[in-house]
Order: structure tokens, then C-alpha cells, then sequence
């Protein structure tokens, strides 16, 4: 009983010593609380790009330009275009046996003949219609016509006028003519050249020269072909027309026309105006 007893005893001091101990520890070593201290973090302060205002460049005033002023174009008065003519084909009936040539005049070279009741196409005239180019229906190889010799279907002055030379042949073997002169005595011009001298065989058998000339008469130039078997042509040319007469001379060969030579055409005197004594 005594043992249980002081064992008690013994424990009871242990814990009371221990307790003792601990409320020793506790007191001499006290735990402080220490508030933590908050860590400033650098945070970066934004750096805001505001524009550095530059100077602005101080404009140099230059020297004004006095400005130049625009002529406006008067307008002018526009002329509408020239009618273009239109000219006539016709037909006609051959009234006789007759020569075909190859230019507007009987001192042409013959081209070939037509008979009687023939129906051709007109295509062409000379200025005064006098002579009529005609061909086959729908043909290739026209001639020259005396416009007397066909009873034309229409009025012959609504075909074309055309070059008296569009269907001359030429001759491949002979030049022109040379030596041509003209003489004038009043209203009458003579024209002289040398003649030419043909191989046998090339004579066409037909008028060997041929003038055509544009001569004056009542004011107006009027084509004038003539043949010669001679080296000479009189023809009359009066004054008063606005432009210069002129001609010009062939020969001709069996096988066409030679280059033609130019005639040196004289001009009208000028009368010398008296002075009074």
C-alpha cells in the first residue's frame, strides 16, 4: 500500500515537474509574431511615347509666277465636204459600121470596128461628150466611139469624163521626138519637129504623128487632137482664158504611140501701150 502510495507520488511530482519545465520554456523563450513585411515589387512606370514636337521646317516663299493667260481658239466655220459625183454607166446601140479607136478623135490610131445594131456599154466620155469611151457588155477592152454613131440610152454628160490617153498603146522600140518649136504670128501657133525614122515593117500604115493640144477659143481651153503626115500643125489659139494653152507631140508605129514631147507653146504678145506725145 505504502509502495502504490509513493509510486502515485511520484508521478504526480514528475508531471508537476514537467509542467514546471514547460511553463519555464515558454516564458524565457518567447515566440514573437512578426508580421511579414510586405516586398515592394518594382513595378516598371509605362513610359508613354508623346511625340517631341519638331520644329517644323519654315517654308521659303518663292517668287509668284504671274500666270500666262490661255487664248481660247475662236472657232472656226467648218466647210462640210465636197459631194463626191456619182457617174452613170450607159448602153447604146451602134447605128452603122464604124472605126473604134484608141483615143477621142479620127487622128487616133484604129483599134478595131463595130457593126451595125451592136449594144455596148458607155463608161467614159471627152469634155464635150463628143466622143464616147465604150466596151463589150461587161468587157475589158473599151475603144474610143464618134458619140454620133450611137444611139445612146441616157444622157451622155452623166458618164465620167476621163483622160483622153487611158488606153493609148505605147511603143517599146522608139523615143520621143526631138527638135519641137512653135511659133506664134497673131492668134495662129505653128509647131515643127524632126521627124523619125522607122525600120521596115513598123509603119502602122496609118497617120504617122499626132498633136494634141489645149488651146483658147471664146475664152475656154479646148482639147484639140490632130493628126499630120507632115512635121507640122498650124493651130489657132486666141487670148482671153485664165490658164496658159499647151500640147504636146507622138509618132506613131505599128505597134503604139512614142513618148511624147512636150511643145514649147509661145504666149500671147502684150500690145505696148502708146505714149502721148
Amino acid at each position: 500500500m505504502i509502495y502504490r502510495r509513493n509510486t502515485k507520488l511520484a508521478q504526480k511530482a514528475l508531471l508537476a515537474l514537467f509542467l514546471g519545465l514547460l511553463a519555464f520554456t515558454a516564458c524565457s523563450s518567447p515566440v514573437s509574431l512578426q508580421t511579414p513585411t510586405p516586398t515592394l515589387t518594382r513595378t516598371a512606370t509605362p513610359v508613354l511615347d508623346t511625340p517631341t514636337p519638331s520644329a517644323s521646317p519654315t517654308s521659303t516663299p518663292s517668287p509668284t509666277q504671274a500666270l500666262t493667260p490661255t487664248l481660247t481658239p475662236t472657232p472656226t466655220e467648218t466647210q462640210p465636204p465636197s459631194p463626191t459625183p456619182t457617174y452613170a454607166i450607159l448602153r447604146g446601140e451602134v447605128l452603122m459600121r464604124s472605126n473604134c479607136r484608141y483615143g477621142p478623135g479620127a487622128a487616133y490610131l484604129y483599134k478595131y470596128g463595130l457593126v451595125a445594131g451592136s449594144v455596148l456599154e458607155v463608161i467614159g466620155r471627152n469634155d464635150p461628150g463628143t466622143w464616147i469611151l465604150i466596151r463589150a457588155i461587161g468587157g475589158t477592152n473599151p475603144c474610143w466611139l464618134n458619140a454620133s454613131l450611137m444611139s445612146v440610152r441616157g444622157d451622155v454628160m452623166s458618164v465620167a469624163p476621163v483622160d483622153p490617153g487611158i488606153i493609148m498603146p505605147w511603143s517599146p522600140y522608139y523615143g520621143p521626138v526631138t527638135g519641137v518649136t512653135a511659133a506664134r504670128a497673131g492668134d495662129e501657133v505653128t509647131i515643127r519637129w524632126y521627124g523619125i525614122v522607122l525600120r521596115a515593117g513598123d509603119d502602122s500604115e496609118q497617120i504617122p504623128y499626132l498633136v494634141e493640144a489645149w488651146v483658147c477659143q471664146d475664152g475656154q481651153i479646148v482639147f484639140t487632137p490632130v493628126g499630120s503626115y507632115r512635121t507640122t500643125v498650124t493651130l489657132t489659139d486666141e487670148p482671153g482664158c485664165a490658164e496658159p494653152s499647151r500640147g504636146r507631140v507622138y509618132a506613131a508605129e505599128k505597134h503604139g504611140y512614142t513618148p511624147w514631147m512636150a511643145i514649147p507653146w509661145p504666149a500671147h504678145e502684150t500690145p505696148t501701150p502708146s505714149t502721148a506725145d
